[in-house]
């Protein structure tokens, strides 16, 4: 599948203008393209919020020679140093400094792969800039901390309004570029459900769109307001195929996401006596994503203890 054929990646914004940030964030990376260089980063935020793609055009508008590694797939060290060796010693074709966009950075070991990267902060200092993308910065050594600017991509209540409107705007742009017919209240939802996660806003409408007309029903569920209500009836019910169905359904959100979806509702769901039990469950499942190879696994894992032990209202 190509990137073309993306969504997310056809329509990515290319400049730090064209982004869906909160006004006081946009300005902040304006500046910077506006100053002209660029400092070691440290992005943080829930997924699918723009951090990935406010580094990639701020290199693009600066015409900086940069590569994005992914934390979580290719972040064992011989892989990390092999690569930004590779990349940072080398001369830019573009005649000035190289940038390297770790992504996902607090997936990275921190008692391996992070102290390295510290060592390469430093040792192509002057060839060199790093962006790190994290979803937990308290993942994160403190060195790298403190080698980095620090940027947390927050949305409040009135900003997420404003920027649901916008985000509204550009996928019907979307939509109509595609040709794709739509109703807005159709498309509302389905920004309602997700915001801020844009990326996953995008990619929904693109499965609901391969009929050419956008039929987002199938994926809404019953319950529009709280896709969470289906997880915890099969819960309820002891029903491990609907809840494992559940999980392949939102495979492409960030698993340290939907615990903390399931953690925000169960008082509407879980029996008050169970709530402390189901509390110790998600933080120790959480705790256990940042070090598993098969975050699908430990997530189907998490629901079966939950299903074993905690009682679900009727």
């Amino acid at each position: 599948m190509s990137n073309e054929f993306l969504w997310v990646e056809k329509y990515r914004p290319r400049k730090v203008s064209e982004t869906i940030l909160e006004k006081e964030l946009k300005t902040t990376f304006q500046n910077i393209v506006d100053g002209g260089e660029l400092p070691n980063m440290m992005f943080s935020g829930t997924a699918g919020t723009g951090k990935t793609t406010v580094a990639r055009a701020m290199c693009e508008e600066l015409e900086l020679d940069y590569i994005v590694i992914n934390g979580s797939e290719e972040g064992n060290i011989d892989t990390l140093r092999g690569k930004i060796k590779q990349f940072a010693s080398s001369v830019s074709l573009s005649g000035g400094y190289k940038v390297v966009i770790l992504d996902e950075a607090d997936y990275l070991n921190p008692q391996s792969t992070q102290p390295a990267l510290r060592g390469f902060i430093e040792e192509f200092s002057n060839n060199c800039r790093f962006i790190m993308t994290c979803n937990f910065e308290n993942r994160i050594i403190e060195p790298l901390h403190s080698r980095c600017t620090k940027i947390a991509f927050n949305t409040t209540k009135k900003g997420l309004q404003s920027l649901s409107a916008e985000f509204m705007s550009r996928a019907m742009h979307i939509l109509q570029t595609e040709g794709v017919e739509f109703h807005k209240d159709m498309l509302a939802q389905v920004i309602m459900k997700h915001a801020p996660d844009w990326r996953r806003v995008l990619n929904e409408l693109q499965k609901g769109s391969i009929s050419g007309s956008l039929n987002v029903a199938p994926m809404m569920g019953q319950d529009v307001s709280d896709p969470y209500t289906q997880l915890f009836t099969a819960i309820r019910d002891k029903n491990f195929k609907k809840m494992r169905s559940w999980v392949v359904n939102n495979i492409d959100v960030e698993p340290a996401s939907i615990f903390r979806g399931i953690y925000d509702r169960m008082y509407d769901h879980v029996d008050p006596n169970s709530i402390p039990q189901l509390v110790l469950i998600l933080a120790d499942y959480q705790y256990k994503n940042a070090f598993v190879a098969d975050h699908e696994l430990n997530l189907v894992a998490c629901l079966t203890e939950t299903m074993a032990n905690v009682e679900i209202k009727a």
